[in-house]
């Protein structure tokens, strides 16, 4: 049982990557796939670019320290991890942390999608550059057009998507940190999560550049 993926369930079993050969580089990099976490019916998603090392380790999405950040910031808006989806662009660790290729944005962005379309958020989270971009399908200058919210077509459907720093932009920048967590704020304000008390407990299933 994941500690912020609550008990899974077919639903939760759909949304699995047993298996996957197609980036060599993450392959050889990985030492398991990392699916997201979290409510398959969650109304709040968040992704991320892919797994660090401690993500590789772990096998969750946004633990290490920008995970500290990241619930610090949920907790702040009155929600816990249990609260919404966490999950990534790609689902293997790039070697030495890198940006991942667009080649390989491109071989895993079928299993966002279907993680998209099986959720139907109501709002997407994209947290960092890479995610924004990817997402977007333009340049994004991120320190600039955080907290903007902006629709785009995913997974069939136009969806509104609020754009963040990284979280781990907060530890080397602590003048990001006051609008990092002002944009966690909003995004549970927008998606109407943070309207059902502190954590939730709305009867949800508990299935580069920064």
């Amino acid at each position: 049982m994941s500690e912020y993926g609550g008990d899974g369930g077919a639903l939760d079993e759909d949304l699995r990557v047993p298996a996957c050969e197609r980036c060599p580089a993450l392959v050889e990099s990985r030492s398991r796939i990392v699916d997201g976490v979290g409510p398959t019916d969650a109304d709040l998603l968040f992704v991320g670019e892919g797994p660090g090392a401690t993500e590789d380790e772990e096998g969750e999405p946004f633990v290490g320290r920008s995970g500290d950040v990241l619930d610090e910031a949920l907790r702040d808006a009155g929600l816990a991890r249990a609260d919404v989806r966490i999950t990534n662009c790609v689902r293997c660790r790039p070697p030495d942390n890198r940006d991942p290729t667009t080649e390989e944005l491109v071989n895993c962005r079928g299993h966002l999608e279907s993680e998209i379309d099986r959720l139907d958020p109501e709002l997407i989270v994209t947290l960092g550059k890479v995610p924004s971009e990817h997402l977007l399908d333009r340049s994004v200058a991120i320190t600039g057009e955080s907290g903007d919210v902006v629709d785009a077509r995913l997974a069939g459907a136009s969806r509104r998507v609020l754009l963040s720093v990284h979280p781990a932009a907060t530890l080397y920048d602590r003048s990001q940190r006051d609008g990092f967590f002002e944009t966690i704020g909003r995004a549970a304000e927008l998606s109407g999560v943070g309207d059902r008390g502190e954590g939730g407990g709305d009867g949800q299933s508990r299935l580069g550049e920064f």
